[in-house]
């Protein structure tokens, strides 16, 4: 089992000082930064592009971990590599040839991750699970930072860990996104997570390197 990672979320940031909050939670102890891509129609809600995600690139030695919430993520996988991302995801739900946008993730040599929804069985990415290295189970409904965890989504993370072991993928991580906070990390980490993404937890918090270290602590 790999060592926890925590994943910040700039979802949750102020915008308006964006690289700062990087830089902040960077200091705090945060081991990714999770950039979320929300393109309006995938999701209600629109973010930003491989710009913004180039601005930040530069300004940051955490390991950038991109999730496309976006339709038809096979146009802009180039676009986000040039930014700096080392790791794509992209969600099965958004994906006709799921397969083939993974492989077209690794063919520019950076890592692939796919994404389900809450209402997405763990089933849907059965078929791609030794092609990619990670899955993200989401834990809320993708769109909007803030929202209450899911406690169901919990035996999807347990089912694809299984999965992973049972075909020797044990490199495989599996990432969950969506009210993760001190009081759901455990249970998560249990079923077999490694990857938390924190949002609102860490950023709607003045200090966020306490943030961190407190879903650190509730992990023991």
């Amino acid at each position: 089992m790999h060592k926890v990672k925590i994943a910040p979320s700039i979802l949750s940031a102020d915008f308006g000082k964006l690289l700062a909050e990087v830089a902040d939670v960077e200091r705090g102890g945060a081991d990714w930064v999770h950039i979320d891509v929300m393109d309006g129609h995938f999701v209600p809600n629109i973010t930003f592009g491989a710009p913004v995600m180039q601005s930040i690139s530069s300004h940051t030695g955490l390991f950038k971990d991109v999730h496309l919430m976006i339709e038809n993520p096979e146009r802009y996988i180039e676009d986000f590599v040039k930014a700096g991302a080392q790791m794509i995801t992209v969600h099965a739900e958004a994906c006709i040839h799921l397969h083939r946008v993974i492989h077209l993730i690794k063919e520019h040599g950076i890592k692939a991750g796919v994404a389900i929804n809450p209402a997405t069985p763990a089933a849907a990415i059965r078929e791609v699970l030794e092609d990619v290295d990670l899955v993200l189970v989401m834990t809320v409904n993708p769109g909007f930072g803030g929202q209450a965890f899911i406690p169901r989504t919990v035996n999807k993370i347990r089912e694809i860990r299984e999965w992973a072991n049972a075909m020797g993928h044990t490199a495989l991580h599996i990432e969950v996104d969506g009210g993760i906070t001190a009081s759901t990390a455990k249970q998560v980490v249990e079923a077999g997570a490694d990857v938390l993404v924190a949002g609102s937890a860490v950023f709607n918090t003045p200090d966020r390197a306490k943030a961190i270290q407190s879903i650190r602590d509730s992990l023991h």
